[in-house]
């Protein structure tokens, strides 16, 4: 029996293995897009002429409930030579959040999504365990959600109060936990070993001298997804990104009533920033400027004619402005970019100030150098690749 099963699913795996590859050869002579389904454990390979994902799935007679989840959107529009579609379906959740115990039907994978689904935020201090239902009967094959919360208590942190949420046990424990680090000359208004409850109040104070305490933004960190089936110039915001909060607290030195010395004493993150994913296109159609062609005229979305060159230097000079400290990388496509994804760019100060956004041929670029090709070409740009010599610099 064991042996006549192993045979079945080797067969099983040639089968589809074959029918992929034939189909994926089909695909290729045609403008049929080849779509791989994965739906329940079971894999699922066929050619579709549709437009989207949905559409295909359609045609395909594959159902769907309004409360399953598909990835790529049913709503994708279908460019790509080939896919690969997971199909998450909605099965029962049950989320246990302190009192609260709701039933719900979620596709959902992770605890914050499950959480978001039913309205239920979860904050970054708070313990979130996802297990399987063992109650059938009553509950059906599932999961279990269950929320542990962290403790909300009143921090006044050097005149500045904030409400935090810990896990720690003791207020030494939550010290530590916060990154604060007493000075000499502070003071705080529970013994560390005194063990945190719900709603209290701490105090922490410098004896002596005044102390200001800011709040800072903690910017949004980006990622950069780079899709060879994208045109160039296509961008998108994949999942928008939340900037933090930072509590910067200084210790001030005040004569005859003019600050004189600050200096830094504590920093507090009261609010986790988000990561920002965006999408890039790098699909080449003929219109973006190529090492071979080397130069080229390219006109803009304003009707403006830009002459495009390229040039392969060490950028890390000139990238110390708008805030990019030097760094720069290179995409797949050999241009180089900076942190935000726009192609470094030489141009005409006059005509495009220094950290300015531009069109390019290759996709937005920002501004950082210049050359004296602006003079005799006002509105022509050089754009920094790594072609000449392919260094990863």
């Amino acid at each position: 029996m064991v042996w006549r099963f192993v045979s079945t699913l080797v067969l099983f795996v040639v089968s589809i293995a074959t029918f992929g590859l034939s189909a994926s050869a089909q695909a290729d002579n045609d403008s049929r897009r080849l779509i791989t389904v994965y739906d329940r454990g079971v894999a699922q390979v066929f050619l579709t002429n549709e437009k989207t994902i949905g559409a295909a799935l359609k045609a395909k007679s594959i159902e769907l409930d309004a409360r399953d989840t598909v990835e790529p959107s049913i709503k994708e529009e279908l460019i790509a030579s080939d896919y690969k579609v997971n199909i998450y379906r909605a099965r029962p959740v049950v989320v246990i959040d302190g009192a609260t115990r709701i039933k719900t039907i979620s596709p959902y994978q992770t605890a914050q999504q499950i959480a978001e689904d039913v309205g239920i935020t979860v904050y970054d201090e708070d313990i979130a365990t996802l297990k399987p239902l063992t109650d059938y009967v009553n509950d059906g094959a599932g999961l279990q959600l269950t929320i542990l919360r962290a403790k909300i208590l009143t921090l006044d942190l050097y005149g500045k109060r904030t409400e935090i949420r810990t896990n720690a046990t003791t207020v030494g424990e939550m010290l530590g936990e916060k990154g604060i680090v007493l000075g000499e000359k502070d003071r705080v208004s529970l013994p560390k070993e005194t063990l945190i409850t719900q709603g209290m109040e701490i105090r922490v104070w410098r004896e002596g001298k005044q102390t200001v305490s800011i709040d800072q933004e903690i910017p949004v960190s980006s990622q950069i997804v780079y899709d060879a089936d994208r045109p160039l110039g296509y961008r998108a915001v994949q999942t928008k990104g939340i900037p933090g909060i930072r509590s910067v607290t200084y210790q001030l030195e005040v004569k005859d009533g003019v600050e004189i010395s600050r200096v830094e004493i504590a920093n507090l993150v009261t609010r986790t920033p988000t990561s920002q994913t965006e999408v890039i296109g790098l699909r080449n159609d003929g219109a973006g400027l190529t090492k071979s062609r080397g130069a080229q005229y390219w006109t803009d979305s304003k009707g403006v004619s830009h002459r495009e060159t390229y040039y392969d230097l060490n950028m890390r000079v000139v990238m110390q402005a708008c805030g990019q400290g030097g760094q720069y990388s290179v995409r797949p496509d050999g241009a180089k970019v900076d942190a935000q994804g726009y192609v470094i760019i030489a141009a005409n100060y006059g005509n495009y100030p220094r950290c300015s956004l531009v069109e390019t041929s290759l996709g937005t670029g920002r501004v950082y150098d210049t050359g004296g090709f602006a003079a005799r070409h006002p509105t022509g740009f050089d754009l920094a690749t790594d072609w000449s010599n392919p260094d990863g610099i």
